[in-house]
């Protein structure tokens, strides 16, 4: 009954991502960052979603059957792939991408009430948030020491937590109000350009047919990747991102994230002539939406 059920709502997400009915959704967390406002994005306002400390927790979740899909960020156009993040995607061999989301990022620079630019000594966000400040951090807070944190919500909600004056942190506009800090700068990212992709995992694969993008992982030595993305565009695939991280056994063998799609829809026979290559495993088939 359960499958049944599970199958029942992918089937419906072909159509429209809120038929998740009443999905159970883990979350790269805390609240406030921006894996959640993807996670609200692509399912209803019924769907039960749950913050986790880590990408790993929340696929776990999926694993265990403790949660029917995992929100999780991949890529942004300033900061690049999220690499332990993709590290997690690739080791998750029993989960597959069933959906993209990507938004708008907007770095905001907050701090506790009273706090001005001139008290600031210390800027704190995730990795990507300091990437994505570097610039506008260089040029109005020069000075300021940037502390790596977990996650964008996770440096706001540190700065609360300390009351300190003298710290801030780059995270999304909304963890402000959240967390009772003051905005004390917009738009700190780099450019207004910046987006995020987030994907939606799940143990089930969608399958039918107008799912216009799939992800294979391709594990081989560089000098095979040539050949793997050439039969694919052969089959009538056209590549939208590659990511490639070391695979652990030799010099110069890697895993290979491949995100392709074909406007008509992915078939089952490009499915398959992918499978037929050797070291590729087939990681979903999927619709992306965009936030505008």
């Amino acid at each position: 009954m359960r499958r049944m059920w599970t199958i029942t709502l992918c089937l419906a997400l072909i159509l429209l991502p809120s038929a998740w009915a009443e999905a159970r959704v883990s979350y790269l967390g805390p609240e406030g960052t921006y894996t959640e406002e993807a996670a609200r994005y692509w399912f209803s306002g019924d769907d039960h979603l749950e913050p986790r400390e880590t990408v790993a927790d929340a696929i776990a979740d999926v694993l265990a059957g403790e949660a029917d899909c995992a929100v999780i960020p991949q890529e942004n156009t300033v900061g690049g792939a999220v690499v332990n993040y993709v590290d997690a995607l690739i080791a998750a061999e029993e989960t597959f991408v069933v959906g993209e989301v990507v938004l708008p990022i907007s770095q905001t620079l907050m701090g506790v009430p009273g706090a001005t630019l001139e008290d600031i000594r210390t800027v704190c966000s995730h990795a990507q948030g300091l990437t994505q400040s570097a610039a506008w951090r260089a040029e109005h807070l020069p000075d300021a020491e940037a502390v790596e944190m977990a996650s964008t919500a996770a440096a706001a909600s540190h700065v609360a937590e300390t009351g300190d004056a003298s710290i801030a942190a780059v995270a999304a506009p909304g963890a402000a109000a959240l967390y009772g800090l003051e905005v004390l700068a917009e738009n700190v990212q780099i450019t207004d350009a910046n987006k995020t992709r987030f994907y939606v995992l799940s143990r089930t694969a969608l399958d039918g047919e107008g799912l216009t993008r799939a992800v294979f992982v391709a594990t081989c030595e560089a000098s095979r990747i040539d050949d793997i993305i050439v039969a694919l565009r052969d089959s009538g695939l056209e590549l939208v991102a590659l990511h490639d991280r070391p695979e652990g056994s030799r010099l110069g063998r890697y895993h290979y994230v491949i995100e392709a799609e074909s406007a008509e829809g992915v078939t089952d026979a490009q499915v398959e002539a992918a499978r037929a290559l050797e070291g590729v495993r087939f990681a979903g088939r999927f619709n992306a939406v965009e936030k505008r």
